[in-house]
């Protein structure tokens, strides 16, 4: 195998889940877009715009009803470069705090939950406002943008005052960054991307519920990650399995377990206060030790 298509495989295999998600974005551009370049040297000049057809989420019901998969297909679907670029830049930036505070399978949880509300409320705006009645036939919404803004909002809900330094603007906290986003948003629906920026919103109002709720205790995502947890040991190949000798030590009852779970959260939960009121640089050494733990379980 080419050792630069191995290193590659090697890469999206033991990378985070970050990383798996950029991978397949780029991929899909890639095929997207070279697939449609060697079609056009045969004079197949709409060789991009049949894969368009086919993984792009349409508004129209009508067609939506034949094309289910593209609720789920649109949100890794690039056509242009810039558009791209700007979305991984912006879902690195808002997963590296995100991944601090919270554990990568709610990352990928918010990617996915977040995109399919921002293509819902995409398609029920279409189909509800009279505004889009006579672009409802032919529009259709492509990119990640919308489960980009709900990890930005989701990491700007969490941890609000979360301070981010910025090239020529300095220290800027992540909440005034998550409304600027959003504001831009409301103000450019009526402009010619009217449904992209829907499709945000519906993103972002994911994003901020699914965080409000978590910080309450209450995750209603969990029937959804019990079933990413099906589909991924279904598709995961089988290793060989190997019996393994432990010694039977003392394990902990439920009640200690309970009780050493609830004195964790609580230390998180002051971290999280701390942060909240000073910023994420005034923890010391030891209480980001602990948030780090605490993030990957």
């Amino acid at each position: 195998m080419n050792p630069f298509i191995k290193d590659i495989q090697n890469q999206y295999k033991n990378g985070s889940i970050l990383i798996k998600l950029i991978f397949i974005n780029v991929a899909v551009f890639l095929v997207v877009n070279v697939i449609g370049s060697l079609l056009h040297l045969f004079n197949i000049t709409n060789g991009v715009d049949l894969f368009i057809s086919w993984l792009a989420l349409p508004s129209d019901v009508s067609e939506l009803v034949f094309k289910p998969w593209t609720l789920i297909t649109y949100m890794f679907l690039h056509k242009d470069l810039f558009h791209m670029l700007f979305n991984m830049l912006v879902l690195y930036f808002g997963s590296q705090i995100f991944n601090q505070f919270l554990n990568e399978k709610k990352l990928l949880v918010t990617y996915l939950l977040g995109g399919l509300s921002g293509g819902i409320l995409y398609v029920l705006a279409f189909n509800v406002f009279p505004v889009f009645e006579s672009s409802v036939s032919n529009s259709i919404a492509l990119g990640a943008s919308a489960s980009v803004m709900a990890i930005l909002i989701g990491a700007a809900t969490y941890v609000p005052n979360f301070v981010v330094k910025l090239i020529f603007l300095g220290n800027v906290k992540l909440k005034y960054i998550a409304m600027v986003y959003l504001v831009m948003d409301i103000v450019k629906i009526q402009g010619s991307n009217s449904g992209g920026h829907i499709a945000h919103l519906g993103g972002a109002i994911f994003g901020f519920f699914f965080i409000q709720q978590l910080k309450k205790g209450n995750d209603f995502t969990l029937g959804f990650s019990r079933f990413l947890d099906y589909l991924i040991v279904m598709f995961k190949p089988r290793k060989n399995m190997k019996v393994v000798y432990k010694k039977q030590g003392k394990t902990k009852s439920n009640a200690d377990y309970n009780n050493q779970k609830v004195n964790n959260q609580k230390k998180v939960d002051s971290i999280l206060d701390k942060i909240s009121k000073s910023g994420y640089d005034s923890l010391s050494a030891d209480e980001k030790s602990i948030l780090f733990d605490a993030s990957k379980k």
